[in-house]
């Protein structure tokens, strides 16, 4: 079976995308996680850029890795310089990394109006640098930037580019796709193009995502010839990101049955994904390939059926191959058996009338702008109150929410609950950054007299969003939450006129969720959300 490697550059191109930011520490993390993957080579980045890269190369010098090489990352010597004199590639030529990535200009264009030395010039600057890093005893990798476009401009330099790199000792050249415009046709036949002309010399593929077609130009070139492939976790990366390594890899494992990690390690994919965008604090796409929690999700009718006779009929491969999982979504379109299947899921005994009288509250609380799509939680606590499993976790007697500006513009925000727990009455008071923080920290002083462990449930995510924009300020809300208790993470969701109130349902929601008897292990993944009362 033919072997691809596969080449991270989540930390140092991905990091280029908007918003995108680890510190050292953690970048050390995505490592360990990258080699548990099996991943063979990851772009730490440019030894002495900033402070930051100077720390992580010190970090990682004393990181021992089972299945990945650390690759510094850098450019080719100057000009009007040898290699030798050049202080970035001393820099990387010193690094602890065994490999070293330089990115080479192929495009005439960029030569003349970036670098703005001649072409003759350029070809040397490549193999000057590609030959000093051997002598120092690198493994040296050319990234060929703009490639595709030079080829387009110059096909002849543009392959200059390439032989001055592989007689110069390079292990491999990358074609890159830098500006992301190429579509597949076009990749498939440059790649196709390189191979024939060079046979022997390992090529890679790096592309870009600006047209949309970066993980598509990725499998083209493979099929071509290429034997490596770059790309970023998640896709994350500038502009509109790199080419998606996540998707790559199952479709090299899985469609083309190609091997790119050790074996059985692509049930490790959804985790690594998700352990990459908890770290960047970026919410999942929830309709991600492979990975998503949509990506397997069906919420109608006809799909629903369909799955429960052979997912096949609707699911391309196994989620379970991923470390994915199917869902059924619950909505207005849903019939009876996909409620039974819900609640089966959740240890509950729902009969067809039941099942029906579940179908028919969901309509009318989508009507009045319930979303239950991502409310597997709440939705849950609808099942258990129409099939009188619900447990109430307190009874409330009122909440209030004090907001007060004062006159320097200091803003501070107070909230009073009142409750009864097991005949007893508790009142809490409680400041907070806000009427939702004050609230949930009322409501947390109070019930964890009773319930210790409910402190450990952390909120990630909290989401409002207007229902019917006509009434501006007064118009219908609706709040989403997700949580977590370290083990499995769950939503709920509130629709009020006011926003607090809404807040609070969906906040009760998501402490009563937890505390229901016999509760099935796990049932709170995906994140979910729907109506509260205590």
């Amino acid at each position: 079976m033919t072997f691809i490697e596969l080449y991270d550059a989540t930390l140092r191109d991905g990091m280029g995308g908007g918003g995108m930011s680890l510190t050292a520490e953690e970048k050390v993390r995505v490592v360990r996680r990258l080699d548990e993957l099996g991943v063979q080579f990851i772009e730490a980045g440019f030894p002495s850029s900033n402070p930051k890269e100077v720390e992580l190369f010190e970090r990682l010098a004393d990181v021992e890795l089972t299945h990945a090489q650390i690759v510094a990352f850098g450019m080719t010597r100057r000009r009007g310089v040898t290699a030798a004199e050049d202080e970035g590639l001393q820099v990387v030529a010193g690094c602890f990394a065994p490999v070293v990535t330089l990115v080479g200009k192929s495009s005439p264009l960029h030569v003349e109006k970036v670098v703005r030395v001649s072409l003759e010039e350029n070809l040397e600057m490549i193999a000057d640098s590609i030959a000093y890093l051997v002598a120092c005893g690198k493994r040296a990798i050319l990234d060929a930037e703009h490639f595709f476009d030079g080829y387009t401009e110059d096909r002849s330099f543009a392959l200059e580019c390439i032989r001055a790199a592989a007689e110069a000792g390079a292990e491999r050249v990358v074609l890159c796709d830098t500006n992301g415009g190429s579509l597949p046709n076009r990749v498939s036949a440059v790649v196709a193009d390189v191979c024939a002309q060079f046979p022997g010399l390992p090529i890679g593929i790096h592309t870009h995502n600006d047209s949309g077609c970066a993980v598509a130009n990725s499998i083209v070139a493979i099929e071509a010839g290429a034997t490596q492939v770059h790309g970023t976790i998640n896709g994350i990366g500038e502009r509109t990101g790199n080419a998606n390594l996540v998707t790559i890899i199952a479709d090299l494992e899985l469609k083309l049955g190609l091997r790119s990690l050790p074996e059985g390690n692509i049930a490790l994919l959804t985790s690594t994904a998700n352990f990459v965008d908890e770290l960047l604090n970026r919410a999942p796409v929830a309709a991600q390939p492979f990975v998503g929690k949509h990506a397997f999700a069906h919420k109608a009718g006809l799909h629903a059926a369909g799955i429960r006779a052979d997912s096949s009929t609707f699911e391309h491969i196994d989620p379970a191959l991923v470390g994915n999982r199917n869902d059924v979504l619950i909505s207005e379109i849903a019939g009876r058996g996909t409620v039974i299947e819900k609640a089966a899921s959740a240890g509950l005994d729902v009969d067809d009338a039941a099942a029906s009288r579940i179908v028919e509250r969901v309509k009318e609380l989508e009507h009045a702008g319930y979303q239950f799509e991502a409310a597997d939680g709440s939705f849950e606590l609808l099942m258990r109150r129409e099939t009188g499993a619900y447990e109430p976790l307190f009874e409330l007697e009122s909440w209030r929410v004090i907001v007060e500006q004062r006159a320097e513009g200091r803003v501070e925000t107070e909230a009073t609950i009142k409750i009864w727990i097991d005949g007893e009455r508790y009142v809490r008071t409680a400041e907070g950054n806000g009427p939702v923080n004050a609230l949930d920290n009322a409501l947390r002083a109070a019930i964890t007299q009773t319930h210790p462990h409910l402190a450990d449930i952390d909120l990630v995510n909290y989401k409002v969003r207007i229902l019917d924009e006509s009434h501006g300020t007064g118009a219908v809300t609706r709040v989403l939450i997700d949580v977590t208790d370290g083990t499995d993470t769950w939503g709920t969701i509130g629709v009020d006129e006011n926003v607090i109130a809404a807040s609070w349902e969906a906040l009760v929601d998501s402490l009563v969720y937890p505390e229901q008897p016999g509760r099935a292990a796990g049932a709170g993944a995906p994140p979910a959300g729907a109506g509260a009362d205590a």
